[in-house]
């Protein structure tokens, strides 16, 4: 099953997060399917490639509760 979640990079107390299609299996930081946007809560900026998350929706991909919270503000 593929879900839809918050991978974390950037530096110790800076910390930005990629918005990845990632098997539910696979830890926090492990190997995700494909990058389809990003989070920086330090500026409050959000990108989606919205085109690709909607195919991963169609495909029954289930998206975090954050990441559900994000898509709800943006669209």
């Amino acid at each position: 099953m593929v879900k839809l979640r918050l991978k974390r990079c950037g530096r110790k107390q800076r910390a930005i997060y990629r918005i990845v299609a990632i098997d539910v299996r696979s830890r926090r930081e492990g190997k995700d399917l494909i990058k389809v946007g990003f989070y920086n809560p330090m500026k409050n900026k959000t990108y989606f490639n919205l085109p690709i998350i909607l195919y991963f929706l169609e495909k029954r991909a289930q998206p975090t509760v954050t990441v559900q919270n994000l898509l709800k503000n943006k669209i």
